[in-house]
């Protein structure tokens, strides 16, 4: 196959306007050019990269990866040339305008309006800013969130210094309200992180539940949305996903990673508050850093200093090339994913050696391989895993509770808390049209491991 190229014809023009704007500059002396030493660390660069997995292509359904759109890629290398930094206006001008016009059209995505945001260098970084907001607002109160949340919210807590608690999942992964009811009736809950599309099964918590649990408890709502928050975007959601994200307008705080679903280089999170009166948190003074405008600038509304700004320009680029609406072309891409899921779960649930953990709802698989027992039902995930590698199929093992595989049935041997799994992120709008050989490979690998065990059974017996 052939790495995509034609960006780099992009990137050349871009690189041309780009110098006309600085036309007026006195001509740097020209220097040494070491173009044949730089050609043998670029080369020998390049040669080391290929020790990576092929996360570009369908055939890599493993984990959260999904390649930057090549304007994207191109927009990044061209705002090197400057190397913007989006702490302060004197760093990076023209990208902080970009980057605060790319984040009010994700805001508006969710229906606000109004609000206060800037990008991140990732989820873990704006799930800390939104955590550290509400403990400053609600000091010394719980945060808690589902069993089924990602482990970074126990984890930013203790750096806070906050207590956490976590709330049990339900069968399909999500948060239990009831659950939830019942620690809110202890008292001294501050915020509760609802998740949009966990990162375990893209499970989506009962967002509309949650909130009415608020109109009674007073707690503040912060909904990590790092994997999941552009299917707000889709239009073939089951109903109780589409309510969840219709919800999202009413809750406190949001984080999204543009560089999971909105096709950004890593690192590119968001983080986004409702109300813009949030700023007061993070008023600082820094008299010898910013001198160049009288003007609200990004380091003021966050916590982390240096940003890179070519992740502003290459997100601004992104979205004016694919706007984020629904029934658009990155709207479609997403919807292509879910398809993708909803079709291989189909296919898994007819077939008699696997055992599908829970339907899709979003575009991540779960499933384990049938056999007697826990044990060896992860054993079989684990060679199947491998197998799949050899074929140049890379898929994911997720640990999952072995009461939530129902699929398994009553005569399972539960000898162990946990079974793994195998687990598909379909997030390639190409993987739709990919199922087919997916499910091709992934079978001969099922059969070579199938008939692995038999034949060292066969040999233990004799």
């Amino acid at each position: 196959m052939d790495l995509e190229r034609d960006s780099l014809q992009l990137l050349a023009g871009g690189l041309d306007v780009l110098e006309a704007g600085f036309a007026g500059l006195p001509a740097l002396p020209a220097g040494a050019s070491g173009l044949p030493a730089m050609e043998a660390a670029l080369t020998a660069a390049a040669e080391r990269m290929r020790d990576n997995f092929p996360y570009f292509h369908p055939l890599y359904a493993g984990q959260m990866l999904k390649p930057p759109h090549p304007v994207a890629r191109a927009a990044y290398a061209m705002a090197m040339w400057v190397n913007p930094n989006n702490h302060a206006l004197d760093g990076g001008r023209a990208s902080s305008a970009m980057e605060r016009e790319a984040v009010a059209e994700i805001a508006a995505m969710f229906g606000w309006q109004t609000h206060l945001g800037h990008l991140t260098s990732g989820g873990t970084m704006a799930n800390l800013e939104a955590l550290w907001v509400a403990g400053r607002l609600q000091p010394g109160m719980v945060t808690v969130a589902s069993k089924q949340a990602h482990y970074t919210h126990e984890r930013i807590s203790g750096v806070l210094q906050q207590p956490f608690e976590a709330i049990p999942s339900d069968a399909l992964g999500r948060m239990d309200v009831a659950a939830l009811e019942r620690r809110l009736d202890a008292g001294e809950v501050g915020c509760v992180v609802a998740t949009l599309g966990t990162t375990g099964f893209g499970a989506v918590d009962p967002l509309p539940a949650i909130l009415k649990l608020r109109e009674r408890y007073g707690f503040r709502v912060h909904a990590d949305c790092a994997y999941g928050g552009y299917f707000t975007l889709v239009g073939n959601l089951e109903s109780s996903a589409r309510g969840a994200y219709d919800a999202l307008t009413e809750v406190d705080s949001i984080v999204i990673d543009p560089h999971k679903h909105g096709l950004q280089p890593y690192g590119c999170g968001c983080v986004l508050f409702r109300d813009p009166a949030t700023g007061r948190i993070y008023k600082h003074d820094s008299p010898y850093t910013y001198f160049s405008s009288a003007e609200l600038h990004l380091g003021e509304i966050s916590l982390e200093c240096s940003r890179a700004g070519a992740s502003a320009v290459a997100l601004w680029s992104t979205q004016r090339l694919l706007p984020l609406v629904p029934g658009g072309e990155f709207a479609a891409g997403l919807e292509a994913g879910r398809r993708a899921a909803l079709a291989l779960a189909a296919e898994l649930s007819g077939d008699r050696r696997f055992a599908l953990v829970l339907q899709p709802e979003l575009d991540i698989v779960v499933w384990g391989v049938r056999s007697g027992s826990a044990s060896a039902s992860s054993e079989l995930a684990q060679r199947v895993f491998d197998s799949a590698a050899k074929r140049d199929l890379h898929l994911a093992l997720i640990r999952v509770p072995v009461e939530a595989v129902p699929a398994f049935g009553a005569e399972f041997v539960r000898d162990r808390a946990e079974v793994v799994c195998l687990r598909s992120v379909l997030m390639k709008p190409e993987h739709e049209t990919w199922i087919p050989e997916i499910l091709a490979r992934l079978r001969a690998a099922c059969d070579e491991t199938l008939s692995g065990i038999a034949k060292r059974d066969d040999l233990a017996q004799r």
